[in-house]
């Protein structure tokens, strides 16, 4: 790995706090079934859970608890497809502890509850992993600006 020399203390500081938020985002993904929280995941980088969030969120677009939750609802929906677990059970395996709070959840991000991409899935059996992946990854909606 190269190292970049700079001369600007501002720009070392920076990239070296974006070296800490890829940490951060590793240990989500690695991490996403455990129990965490942003005040684990800012102990674990010695930050204040605030600053964690507000430069978490400048860097990547969404707080570590968004980022958290959809590396959640992505694995949801590989186990949902699969089949073999209930709803219940998928919610609890990838480190949800509320049905409630997962079901909405998912609901938000995927456009349907978990009941029904399940039984949409079974559907779409013999389609490419690949396009299936592509096709159906969970997108955050932003809410519309009133006019």
């Amino acid at each position: 790995m190269m190292a970049v020399v700079t001369s600007d203390p501002a720009e070392t500081q920076r990239l070296r706090d974006l070296a800490v938020l890829r940490r951060v985002r590793d240990r989500i993904d690695r991490e996403y079934a455990r129990p965490l929280d942003v005040e684990a995941l800012a102990r674990g980088v010695h930050m204040s859970a605030g600053h964690l969030s507000r430069e978490f969120k400048r860097a990547y677009g969404e707080s570590p608890y968004s980022y958290l939750m959809t590396r959640r609802i992505e694995r949801a929906m590989s186990l949902l497809r699969r089949g073999d677990l209930s709803v219940t059970e998928v919610c609890f395996t990838v480190g949800c502890q509320s049905l409630g709070t997962f079901s909405t959840r998912f609901t938000e991000l995927v456009g349907v509850p978990p009941s029904v991409y399940r039984t949409q899935a079974q559907t779409t059996a013999g389609v490419p992993t690949v396009a299936t992946k592509y096709a159906i990854r969970p997108v955050r909606q932003k809410p519309t600006p009133a006019p």
